[in-house]
């Protein structure tokens, strides 16, 4: 008589040993896939899936993200520790590239080796997060904080500008103001500058001669952009194909001329020759060669080449 009751015991301490143990494989499955979804990871296997069954020329026709791989990873840019880099445009005529800071409000000049040229102070600017070369010397600065476009003009002899000087639009209210307008490019084919609002994403047009802005931005379809947030544009001048940055999915797009995904590259350590994780991307340039640049807070530069 004495056995039974101890079985009983055994096997109901089984029951909720195994009780415990299904709850908590639960509660794991529940975050691992709040993670994901957060993270867009579902919408990423999806890619990576149809990336797998690319064809060859589908590929050659395409910047092919997956072929990139970093050959310079995270240089610092000397005594800018604390000046947060915010994004990164490529200039075909001077063949460097300029960034702009948004803590402490200044334009950088970088060679394609991520070599300090020259620093610019931005006086007027309250927090300058996006920044695009137009041609003959214009560039475009986006104002996160004071929802302005401002175009301005820099050659050899620019030591500091001030933003009283220039020609400025307003890029009027958003959801949310404080993660507003971050993300800026110059379309040349299409006559237009792209626009992208940080959270939630969002992309717009605003037609230019490439000297001013005329008209009023055009909200454009954005259902590709499945990440938590946008935090920089470029667009490759070979395939017209745009490239879209998001700091916080650690995640770099390419979307073709339709706005459908092409391809991808993630931001992690031990992936396409990052030793760590891109800490923050906040901006991304490419040339006419097809290689690929990027900067992150604080000041960090990245370059990519495509493996032959």
């Amino acid at each position: 008589m004495a056995t039974q009751p101890l079985s009983m015991f055994k096997s109901a301490r089984r029951s909720r040993f195994a009780l415990r143990w299904y709850v908590w494989l639960f509660l794991v499955a529940v975050v691992a896939y709040g993670v994901a979804f957060a993270m867009h990871w579902d919408n990423r296997g999806v890619l990576w899936v149809k990336e797998r069954f690319a064809s060859p020329a589908e590929r050659q026709a395409s910047i092919w993200l997956p072929d990139y791989h970093a050959v310079i990873d995270a240089k610092p840019l000397p005594g800018m520790e604390k000046d947060e880099a915010s994004d990164l445009a490529y200039d075909p005529q001077t063949k460097t590239l300029f960034s702009v800071m948004g803590k402490n409000p200044f334009l950088v000049e970088l060679s394609l080796q991520g070599d300090v040229l020259r620093k610019m102070p931005l006086v007027g600017w309250s927090n300058p997060e996006g920044v695009t070369v137009l041609g003959n010397g214009l560039l475009a600065i986006v104002d996160e904080r004071d929802h302005l476009i401002t175009v301005v003009k820099v050659d050899a002899d620019t030591r500091e500008l001030n933003i009283a000087n220039f020609p400025k639009y307003d890029l009027g209210p958003s959801k949310d103001q404080n993660k507003a307008f971050e993300a800026i490019v110059w379309d040349s084919p299409n006559q237009q500058l792209l626009l992208g609002e940080e959270r939630p994403p969002a992309l717009f047009a605003w037609k230019s001669d490439g000297k001013a802005l005329s008209g009023d931005k055009l909200k454009l379809a954005s259902h590709a952009l499945d990440v938590r947030n946008l935090s920089a544009l470029a667009i490759d001048p070979r395939t017209g194909h745009m490239l879209v940055l998001s700091a916080d999915s650690h995640l770099l797009l390419e979307l073709d001329k339709k706005g459908e995904q092409v391809s991808f590259i993630a931001l992690l350590g031990g992936f396409h020759g990052l030793k760590k994780t891109i800490p923050r991307a906040e901006g991304v340039a490419m040339d006419e060669a097809g290689t690929l640049y990027m900067v992150s807070e604080p000041n960090l530069f990245y370059r990519y080449e495509k493996q032959k």
